[in-house]
């Protein structure tokens, strides 16, 4: 006889505690922790407890006694059900004092080091439209929320155009309006789900691999320009013109629309040829007095006006005065290489995808910018003894890797090299604090700046300051 599972208990009159790891906040009964989305420290709550195990649980909030003071009504109504922007419920000041503590929290508890008093965290000055690009997918297979469920209405249409479900990779929510982007993007998939379903275009299925309409990718920039990137499964071409003629003639403001036939089990785009079919197939970003060209497949900071605040930081911390070589590793499409160039008598920067080192040369040469070098490679295989003594042990180095942090051949190489200065630019406080904890027998950590680049989210920025101990 097959057992049957017990069900998991509701806990009542649970006090929220605090925030917690991606995004989430935390509540305590007895002895155990209990992880919560959606919900907001000062929250008074009933759990519906849905994991348990020996020392913490996760659960949902099924009825609430009271309301922290730190809520707010968030104003997306796809909120707490995209998967994004998972502290909209939180007021902004309330935010930006969760951010801080966790980069607070990460330094002092993982990197166990000697800090400076932490500079009270940059706040974005938007935090709504703040984004310059969103990537949406088609999918037959929408996902139906709790709501509709319960409504008991049947639902014809199954199409959707919007964002992944978290954890099922074929479950897709279909977005009216989302807040993250200027809302000529909202206009534009409205748009293109209007004529995909009123020409009976195919959605794609993202379980079998078959449809026509894969993926849209909406670019804008300070500028003031527009591009649109879409991806077909299969090349139907009296259906790919009929759309993108459509577009052009409701949008006549995009500057760059481009297309992708995309027939690989993933939805990268890479490696994928890009087809030019009205416009230029770029965009520009404007810094200062320094262009940046962005093609479909180019990386550049999502928020681009507080990229422009984060960079100021950068180059503020590297304190440069025309004489110093900087190596800017993790370089991506060399934009702080170029921004902090014109103060610096050479900057070298190292990055992994060749096509992004491509883009940071055109973006030298586009603002006439001599004094760069770039290379592409794995960071751990090219910077190695043998290229530093080559090109010239660095007066700077500026770093900006990855989630995941460096790799200790990278700290390794970092502390051959020797520079006076470390600008340590960082996604992730945590790995982050392992990294800082490597380099502290050598460095000491002198300033740090926390900066949020996306607002109602739990993800912050952090640029630290090391200095070489005497």
């Amino acid at each position: 006889m097959k057992r049957t599972k017990k069900p998991l208990p509701v806990l009542e009159n649970i006090v929220v505690s605090d925030v917690a790891a991606e995004g989430k906040a935390i509540a305590k009964n007895n002895d155990m922790v209990i992880f919560i989305p959606y919900v907001a420290p000062g929250d008074i709550i009933d759990i519906q407890l849905t994991r348990k195990k020996y020392s913490y649980a996760e659960g949902k909030a099924i009825n609430f006694h009271s309301f922290s003071e730190e809520r707010v009504d968030p104003i997306c109504e796809h909120f707490g059900v995209c998967g994004g922007c998972k502290w909209q419920h939180l007021n902004y000041t309330s935010q930006l004092k969760y951010k801080q503590q966790q980069v607070t929290d990460n330094l002092t508890r993982i990197g166990k080091i000697e800090l400076p008093e932490i500079s009270p965290i940059l706040g974005s000055g938007e935090t709504t439209h703040y984004r310059n690009k969103l990537e949406f997918t088609f999918s037959n297979k929408r996902w139906i929320t709790e709501e509709e469920i319960k409504s008991g209405a049947q639902f014809d249409d199954m199409n959707a155009l919007g964002f992944h479900i978290p954890t099922l990779f074929d479950k897709v929510l279909d977005i009216k309006k989302c807040w993250l982007q200027d809302d000529i993007s909202n206009q534009i998939r409205l748009a293109v789900r209007d004529y995909a379903t009123e020409n009976n275009l195919s959605f794609f299925d993202l379980r079998n691999r078959d449809g026509f309409l894969r993926n849209m990718i909406v670019r804008s920039s300070t500028t003031g320009e527009l591009m649109v990137i879409m991806v077909f499964f299969k090349e139907l071409k009296d259906e790919r013109e009929g759309l993108l003629n459509q577009l052009l003639s409701l949008f006549p403001q995009i500057s760059s629309l481009v297309y992708i036939i995309n027939e690989k089990a993933n939805d990268t785009i890479t490696d994928q040829e890009v087809v030019l079919y009205h416009g230029n197939d770029y965009i520009f970003e404007q810094m200062e007095e320094l262009k940046f060209k962005i093609g479909p497949k180019s990386f550049y900071q999502t928020n681009s006006k507080q990229a422009y605040e984060l960079y100021k930081v950068v180059r503020n911390f590297a304190h440069l005065s025309g004489t110093e070589l900087v190596y800017d590793l993790y370089t991506g499409t060399g934009t702080i290489a170029n921004f902090v160039a014109r103060q610096s008598k050479q900057v070298i920067g190292i990055e992994y995808v060749p096509e992004a080192i491509e883009d940071a040369k055109i973006n030298s040469d586009l603002n006439h910018v001599g004094n760069t070098l770039f290379f592409a490679g794995d960071m751990k295989d090219i910077l190695h003894e043998n290229f530093i003594n080559e090109h010239g042990h660095p007066d700077v180095i500026i770093t900006d890797p990855p989630r995941a942090g460096m790799h200790t051949d990278v700290i390794d190489a970092i502390l051959f090299a020797a520079p006076n200065r470390i600008v340590y630019v960082s996604c992730n406080p945590a790995t982050q604090a392992r990294d800082l904890s490597l380099l502290n027998e050598q460095y000491k950590v002198t300033k740090v700046q926390p900066v949020d680049m996306f607002p109602h989210t739990h993800h912050v920025e952090n640029v630290v300051l090391l200095e070489k101990r005497e």
